[in-house]
């Protein structure tokens, strides 16, 4: 079903984080961004489609006015909203959104990091960083924190006025993903999921203030990447697991034994209902999700799946809305393995 491409160099190998790979398709340009994180830098690649030209880009995690910073990162992803593209990094200081390509650094939000001796003595520790990413609706960018809040930044069509607009609270335990609603244009009542370290997910409806739909309890094991297609969330955890629940009231459509270890990565195809799930055990497998609108019910079938020896891997995107291609990066590889239909 799939074939493998021509891989694309990296300047470092890919740290051991979730969602660990970052794609944005630009068709007017002929082109594909790519970002792998290691460590404190952001590694981003331009690619045109014929394969023949590729530039490099290496953004660093640091605060306005500093010249260094040894802050780790936790996640790079790319906010796509109707007005603008934009690329979001969080890390241990805080959150940078950049112009998609890298060129310019639009905003900074830094993170609330107790700095005092009492402070500490006061509070049990707590590593304290921003991770879980997602654009959603007409405007708005929301970030996770470790806290368990989630901030609401309101974002123009262009310029730099991006402003924190609001802040949830329905985790208790650290933001591991989020995702909105990828469904092909239809318009449903929850549009956005979060996701946490407890394994618990919180259904929300976007607007000038968000309102937290449901909340679905977890099993005290990591959802570490979730989705929103059609109104049923898709979630991946670190037993290997992937759930389909329907997005407002909670029901289990299935549950499936996808892989031997912990899932780093799922991604969906909204057009095609493909979905993409990639793990430690070295596998990445391609399913198809089918909607029975009669029912209210969604199937999940078994159609592909790739070894990529020897490999931890990390992060795994399809390029195209249909799922006619995908990419995967691994833990300490230097290269975007990158897969097309045969």
């Amino acid at each position: 079903m799939y074939h493998k491409e021509k891989s694309i160099q990296i300047k470092n190998s890919a740290s051991a984080l979730y969602n660990n790979l970052g794609v944005l398709r630009i068709a007017p340009r002929r082109l594909t961004y790519f970002t792998v994180v290691h460590a404190n830098v952001v590694n981003m690649v331009s690619a045109s489609w014929d394969g023949l030209n590729y530039s490099h880009r290496q953004l660093q995690s640091k605060e306005p006015n500093v010249s260094t910073s040894t802050s780790l990162i936790t996640q790079a992803a790319f906010c796509a909203l109707p007005s603008r593209d934009l690329l979001v990094v969080t890390s241990q200081k805080g959150i940078q959104m950049y112009e998609s390509d890298g060129s310019i650094m639009v905003y900074w939000h830094a993170l609330d990091i107790p700095e005092t001796t009492t402070e500490l003595l006061c509070v049990p520790a707590q590593a304290v960083f921003a991770r879980g990413i997602s654009a959603v609706c007409e405007s708005y960018i929301c970030v996770g924190l470790s806290t368990g809040a989630i901030l609401v930044f309101d974002v123009p069509s262009k310029g730099s006025n991006i402003t924190l607009s609001d802040v949830m609270e329905g985790h208790k335990e650290s933001i591991t993903d989020m995702a909105s609603q990828c469904c092909g244009g239809e318009v449903c009542i929850a549009d956005l999921v979060s996701a946490d370290d407890g394994g618990n997910l919180c259904v929300w409806q976007s607007g000038e203030e968000f309102k937290l739909l449901n909340h679905i309890p977890g099993f005290d094991i990591s959802c570490s990447s979730v989705k929103l297609w059609k109104g049923t969330v898709v979630a991946g955890y670190g037993t290997g697991q992937i759930r389909l629940y329907e997005a407002v009231t909670g029901i289990l459509h299935a549950e499936v034994n996808a892989h031997a270890r912990w899932i780093y990565s799922l991604d969906i195809a909204p057009f095609s209902g493909l979905l993409l799930s990639a793990a430690e055990d070295s596998l990445v497998r391609v399913w198809h999700l089918t909607m029975t609108p009669e029912s209210h019910s969604v199937e999940i079938a078994h159609l592909y799946n790739e070894c990529v020896t020897d490999t931890q891997i990390c992060g795994a995107k399809f390029c195209d809305g249909d799922g006619y291609a995908f990419a995967v990066t691994g833990y300490d590889l230097s290269e975007i393995i990158r897969y097309t239909q045969s």
